[in-house]
C-alpha cells in the first residue's frame, strides 16, 4: 500500500509535467531508481530530500493540530500554482514573459 507521501511526490511529478525518467536530470535519480521509490516506497531520508527538491518542494513534519489549517491554506491557493502546462512552456522558453511580447 502506498503511503500518502508517496502518491503526493507522484501527483507533484504529474502536476509539474515530469516523466519519472525526468528525475534524473533534475536529482540523479535514475529511471528505475525513481520508479521503485513511487512503486515500493521506503525511501531514505536523503533520498526524499533530493526528490523534493527536484519537484521544487519541501519536506516538512505537520503537527496534527495544524493539518486542517495547512491542508485548507494549500487548496486556498491551489490555482495560484503553475499547471503542468505552464511549468512545461518555462522550460521550453525561460525567457516567456520577461519582455513584453
Amino acid at each position: 500500500m502506498k503511503t500518502p507521501l508517496l502518491i503526493q511526490i507522484k501527483e507533484r511529478r504529474l502536476l509539474l509535467g515530469l516523466k519519472q525518467q525526468d528525475m534524473y536530470m533534475r536529482v540523479g535519480i535514475s529511471r528505475q531508481q525513481y520508479q521503485r521509490l513511487e512503486s515500493q516506497g521506503n525511501p531514505r531520508l536523503d533520498t526524499l530530500e533530493l526528490v523534493a527538491k527536484g519537484l521544487s518542494s519541501e519536506l516538512m513534519l505537520i503537527p496534527k493540530d495544524k493539518l486542517e489549517a495547512v491542508v485548507h491554506l494549500l487548496s486556498e491557493h491551489e490555482k495560484d500554482l503553475p499547471q503542468a502546462s505552464d511549468e512545461k512552456n518555462l522550460v521550453d522558453n525561460p525567457w516567456k514573459g520577461l519582455f513584453d511580447e
